[in-house]
C-alpha cells in the first residue's frame, strides 16, 4: 500500500449497526472513513470520520466514490456494479454483510444480480435479501479487520 489506504462507504443502504463498527475502527485504527450519500448524514466528532453528501440521481454517489477511490482503499457496499468498477481501480470492495468481492467473484456476482433483474422485471418475486443479524455484523467485522490487519503491516 502505496497511500494511507481508506475507507468509503456508499452511505445510503448501509445499515447503521456496520457504520458503527466502522466508526470505532476509524478512531482504533486511525484509518479515514468517509461515507458517501444523497442525503444529509449524522457522524461522530472525528478527524478520521467524514460524510460527503452528492445531489440526489442514480448512481450520484457511486460516480463520486469511483471517482476518488485509489489503489488498496477499502470500498463498503452492497452494490455489485460499484463494487465491479472499484475492484477494476485496484481497490477492495467488501459487502456489508462481511463479504469480500474479488476479481474472482465479482463477474459471477453481477451475472447473478443481473439474472435477478431479468426475473423480476418478468413479474417474478424474487423476495428481498434476508434479515440484518448479528452474524452478519460479525462477519463483516472480522473480514474488516483483516483488511485493517494487512493495512497496518503495509504501512
Amino acid at each position: 500500500m502505496n497511500h494511507a489506504a481508506q475507507i468509503w462507504v456508499d452511505a445510503d443502504a448501509c445499515p447503521v449497526a456496520i457504520k458503527e463498527v466502522l466508526f470505532r475502527a476509524a478512531e482504533r485504527e486511525q484509518v479515514q472513513v468517509t461515507l458517501v450519500a444523497n442525503q444529509w448524514l449524522r457522524t461522530p466528532p472525528s478527524r478520521f470520520i467524514r460524510a460527503i453528501q452528492v445531489p440526489g440521481g442514480f448512481d450520484v454517489a457511486d460516480t463520486e466514490i469511483v471517482q476518488r477511490v485509489a489503489v488498496d482503499d477499502l470500498v463498503v457496499t452492497q452494490d455489485i456494479p460499484l463494487a465491479s468498477l472499484v475492484i477494476g481501480k485496484g481497490a477492495l470492495a467488501m459487502h456489508p454483510r462481511g463479504e469480500l468481492y474479488t476479481a474472482e467473484t465479482i463477474a459471477q456476482r453481477l451475472g447473478m444480480r443481473n439474472f435477478m433483474d431479468e426475473l423480476r422485471g418478468a413479474g417474478v418475486d424474487t423476495g428481498g435479501p434476508a434479515a440484518f443479524h448479528p452474524r452478519d455484523k460479525q462477519a463483516f467485522a472480522n473480514q474488516l479487520d483483516r483488511w485493517l490487519t494487512r493495512r497496518r503491516q503495509a504501512r
